[in-house]
């Protein structure tokens, strides 16, 4: 038989493959095995006949044990597939794994087994097809030894991973164990992998704060909590320009077979997923350290996993943990990097992955993964953000600009306010909320400042002369401008009208404009003035700060 001719058989049942790349499934060796043992003598290296003990035994076509000492090695089993092996009295099993699915790309899958990756990280025995069935699709079958000297490794568990950079990433866990486990990959090419991977290697504008984050993404005064931070400081070479450049970055990172051997959090970033359980914890010692690992159980209830964040509340709180090996908390000690360290958990809850730790891209807007925050500048409309706290979605605030160009620097004068029904400025806008004079640092009005008047800026407050007296201002919340500046020498008592300026300069370029959040659509009356050495007739318009934002063009009419 061909199984004979690639292996050997030794007369104390050492099984080991001699040469050859062909493979075979475990019931071939057990009919190799048999058509040996019922010989009437051994010869060549096959030393087994009819006077050996049996060497295997069949319970399915998928099932064999290996018997009287018989035994096959690590590198053996590489050549064997569609089935279990079990061998020395059960300490020994080779379970069979079939991986189906398909995938976009030339890809060789990876099996990730009690924190690493199983046999070489970058090309493993199996390649990237072998044992495939394109007719039944299925990528890829092979043994994957699940049980050494009596003890199972990581209770069997496994995970497949599928991450080719310019194809979508999968993963799938499983659990191993007799005959054959399935394993499903399904990938597509990625169209938001625009930029080649070795540019995006090559970009060091993009930066991560890791451990628990506190960011007011959506500009409510209230801050979200999260598990990380990431900023663009500027559009990398080649980039897109928005948020799709961090999820680039994101997938680059973690692909298979980096050669920068990054780390993310402190681990190698081929293996990072992101927050797969939140534990609440009590009775809480010492210092808990982000990145480290933490530990709990024994048997059946141990595992481990990294800390990406703490909610410490002193003695309770809450860990944000990727699980790297074994099972999830369960009412076990938690212990961290030293022994001084423990508190015990409660309340575990698992978290939804996404197949890149960042979350999903549509292109110009990131669907964000549980925890993961962005700096509130990078964010933008149509982005959602789920933080620690389950209260997303996040939504970031619709930040829009309004600009009036054709301007002449440093000759003129620009005032944008609100429109009144008529074709003028609204100057009661607000009224005063008691006396005001140039010297105030805070300015109060009757009514709530609304939540598109920009966070600084410039407003316009009616003195005791009837003179509408500018301020600046640096805050503002509820019905107080905070941080205001005056000039001169007024006093406006409670009462006199007042607007927010939304431009109010002189220019300095040939364009002016405010920035804000969009809520709904503003009126705006638009001024802009040239008295100087070629004077231009007033031109005033109205305009709108939309949800787009807007602009207006100056029209400059001779007044010579």
């Amino acid at each position: 038989m061909a199984f004979l001719d690639d292996f050997t058989i030794a007369a104390n049942g050492d099984i080991r493959h001699d040469s050859g790349t062909s493979t075979y499934t475990v019931l071939e060796m057990h009919r190799a095995l048999q058509d040996l043992a019922d010989d009437a003598a051994a010869s060549g290296d096959d030393l087994i006949d009819i006077t050996s003990p049996t060497p295997s035994e069949r319970s399915t076509d998928n099932i064999i044990t290996l018997i009287n000492g018989y035994n096959i090695d690590d590198t053996a089993a590489e050549y064997l597939y569609d089935g279990s092996i079990t061998q020395d009295g059960g300490d020994v099993v080779y379970s069979g794994l079939v991986v189906v699915g398909s995938l976009a790309s030339t890809t060789t899958l990876k099996i990730v087994q009690n924190k690493v990756f199983y046999d070489d990280q970058d090309a493993p025995f199996w390649g990237t097809d072998l044992n495939a069935d394109a007719g039944a699709n299925i990528l890829m079958r092979c043994l994957v030894k699940t049980r050494t000297g009596g003890t199972d490794i990581d209770g069997k568990r496994i995970r497949v991973q599928a991450r080719t950079y310019g194809d979508t990433y999968a993963e799938f866990s499983v659990t191993l164990g007799l005959g054959n486990s399935t394993a499903a990959i399904f990938t597509n090419s990625d169209l938001n992998n625009d930029v080649l991977a070795a540019t995006v290697d090559a970009w060091t504008e993009i930066t991560n704060t890791e451990g628990y984050q506190l960011i007011d993404i959506d500009n409510d005064s209230t801050d979200e909590d999260y598990y990380s931070q990431w900023a663009i400081s500027a559009t990398p070479s080649g980039g897109d320009g928005n948020i799709n450049d961090l999820y680039q970055w994101a997938k680059a990172l973690t692909r298979a077979n980096h050669t920068g051997s990054p780390t993310i959090h402190g681990m190698d970033a081929e293996l990072f997923r992101g927050i797969t359980h939140s534990v609440a914890y009590t009775t809480a010692s010492g210092n808990f350290t982000e990145d480290e690992e933490l530990t709990w159980g024994t048997g059946a209830t141990a595992g481990s996993g990294i800390l990406l964040a703490d909610d410490d509340n002193g003695t309770s709180g809450t860990f944000y943990i990727q699980l790297t090996s074994g099972v999830a908390p369960n009412a076990n000690t938690i212990t961290g990097g030293t022994s001084t360290e423990t508190a015990t958990a409660s309340t575990v809850t698992a978290r939804t992955l996404t197949p890149c730790f960042v979350g999903t891209s549509t292109g110009s807007n990131l669907i964000a993964a549980y925890g993961i925050g962005v700096d509130t500048t990078d964010t933008s409309v149509g982005d959602q953000y789920f933080p620690l706290d389950d209260t997303g979605p996040i939504l970031p605030p619709n930040s829009q600009t309004f600009t009036v160009s054709a301007l002449v620097s440093g000759e003129d004068r620009v005032l944008v306010g609100p429109k009144d029904t008529g074709n003028a400025i609204e100057f009661d806008q607000f009224t005063t909320s008691g006396s005001h004079t140039n010297a105030s640092t805070t300015v109060t009005v009757g009514a709530a400042i609304p939540s598109d008047t920009p966070a600084t800026g410039t407003i316009r407050i009616q003195d005791n002369n009837g003179v509408y007296q500018r301020m600046t201002y640096t805050g503002r919340a509820g019905t107080t401008f905070t941080g205001c500046v005056g000039s001169g020498s007024w006093t406006a008592d409670s009462g006199n009208n007042l607007f927010i300026s939304y431009i109010d300069e002189a220019a300095s370029g040939t364009s002016a404009s405010f920035t804000s959040v969009y809520s709904s659509d503003r009126s705006l009356w638009i001024r802009v003035r040239d008295g100087g050495a070629s004077p231009i007739k007033t031109f005033e318009t109205g305009g709108t700060f939309g949800s787009g934002g807007g602009s207006v063009a100056a029209i400059r009419t001779s007044d010579a």
